[in-house]
């Protein structure tokens, strides 16, 4: 009896001859129901088991009944997911382990290993990586005590690993410096929906493309918002979790979607980030809709998927703040360079001074500007104090690597006097 699950945004349709089936409402659908055969629909908020019509509904009943089961009044165990970032940076694992009882901060929970050589981060002659549990967060899916659990990845001698770029971000972020200027980050993640299968967005007619952009950007309407379901899930999962999400919205091209983490002080930023993308691609995984991030999944006169970056500091934010906010403009200019290497792969393909980007290889900064590296805002040029955003991160950026390297760069480093002065006169800044 083949089966799969389907999630809580499901439908359930009752059919003429007696028997229940689960599925997805289109282009979501999990299984495919003969022509002809008719029902009347019912709206289900727990999650289902479909199957076959030929499979047997008492069985697919008890299944159902064990995903929901509360386990908590029978013992004090919990479950805990462990998730970490795999060998490519961008792709995300985990597996499960239980825990004698509910915890409420990371230091409680054992570290534990994997298999680095399954992964792409170690060779098969010594592929054990340690996990070390770094944040907490409730778990959407299995609800009650259970957990999820950020972690980051280290030899067994407790040495970070290549990829394991939060150490590195840490360790900026708890430079005295650094924790002084209190810098606040909120982060626009936004992703693409994929249809199964043809790599083409969802909504889309498979091999053509839809009008043009225009109608969708924060569209409402059949013909306009693809996906809004998947977005609509996240955003309670995440505020169920306890990540620090404060917004989405649909995306210029259609099939495409944003939320907002933020703002966050230090390290919080990339810890959220990446558990609202895990929980994401948890979502879509049940749903059956691929997740991507890829700077521009679609060639032509279409947007990309960034991922911009807000950011201020506590000097930024006080009285005769936009001096220092052009400071840091000045800073960011001279090192633009390092920064594009770490603002994720393909960005040069979204980066062309298109479609609200600056070019790839020029830097450039204005008030109110989308076609700019870096926008300053109409409000802190008329307070005199506030934030930047930093338009170049592509879709597919590692938070911790990006918040890391603004605070770096605008805090803790310092150009040359000669350097400086040459920047702030081509960028026609007074500092």
């Amino acid at each position: 009896m083949a089966q799969i699950l389907a999630p809580s945004m499901q439908c359930q349709m009752k059919l003429s001859k007696g028997l229940t089936s689960s599925m997805t409402p289109s282009p979501w659908t999990s299984i495919l129901l003969k022509q002809g055969q008719k029902g009347s629909m019912k709206c289900s908020t727990k999650f289902r088991v479909c199957s076959s019509l030929k499979s047997d509904s008492g069985t697919i009943n008890r299944v159902e009944q064990l995903l929901n089961l509360d386990v908590s009044p029978y013992t004090d165990k919990i479950i805990a997911e462990y998730i970490w970032i795999g060998g490519t940076g961008i792709d995300l694992r985990s597996k499960s382990r239980t825990i004698s009882k509910p915890v409420e901060h990371p230091s409680e929970l054992p570290k534990w290993n994997y298999d680095g050589s399954s992964t792409g981060q170690a060779p098969g002659e010594d592929s054990e990586v340690i996990l070390y549990p770094q944040a907490i967060f409730k778990d959407p899916f299995r609800g009650g005590n259970n957990i999820l659990v950020i972690c980051d990845t280290y030899t067994p001698a407790g040495e970070p690993i290549p990829t394991n770029k939060r150490h590195k971000a840490a360790e900026i972020f708890n430079n005295q410096k650094v924790v002084s200027e209190v810098p606040w980050f909120g982060i626009e993640q936004e992703y693409t929906l994929l249809q199964p299968n043809v790599n083409w967005p969802l909504g889309w007619p498979v091999g053509a493309y839809p009008g043009p952009q225009g109608p969708y950007y924060c569209g409402v309407g059949a013909e306009k918002s693809f996906g809004r379901d998947i977005s609509d899930a996240h955003y309670k999962a995440c505020l169920y979790a306890g990540i620090n999400i404060s917004g989405t919205n649909g995306e210029v091209m259609p099939g495409q979607w944003e939320f907002q983490v933020g703002p966050s002080v230090g390290i919080e930023a990339g810890d959220h980030v990446w558990c609202a993308r895990y929980i994401l691609e948890r979502i879509t995984e049940q749903i059956g809709v691929v997740l991507t991030l890829d700077p521009k999944p679609i060639e032509g006169d279409w947007n990309g998927a960034g991922c911009h970056t807000n950011y201020s500091t506590k000097t930024m934010r006080e009285e005769g703040g936009y001096e220092v906010i052009k400071k840091a403009i000045l800073n960011l200019s001279l090192r633009h360079g390092d920064h594009i290497v770490a603002y994720g792969e393909g960005n040069e393909r979204r980066l062309t001074g298109k479609h609200e980007t600056a070019d790839i290889n020029t830097f450039s900064w204005g008030v109110a500007n989308r076609g700019c590296s870096i926008r300053v805002g109409r409000d802190t040029e008329k307070e005199g104090k506030g934030y930047l955003e930093d338009r170049r991160p592509a879709s597919n950026m590692d938070p911790y690597v990006v918040t890391g390297l603004l605070a770096e760069t605008t805090i803790l480093w310092e150009p040359t006097l000669e350097a400086e002065a040459l920047a702030a006169q081509k960028l026609s800044l007074n500092v």
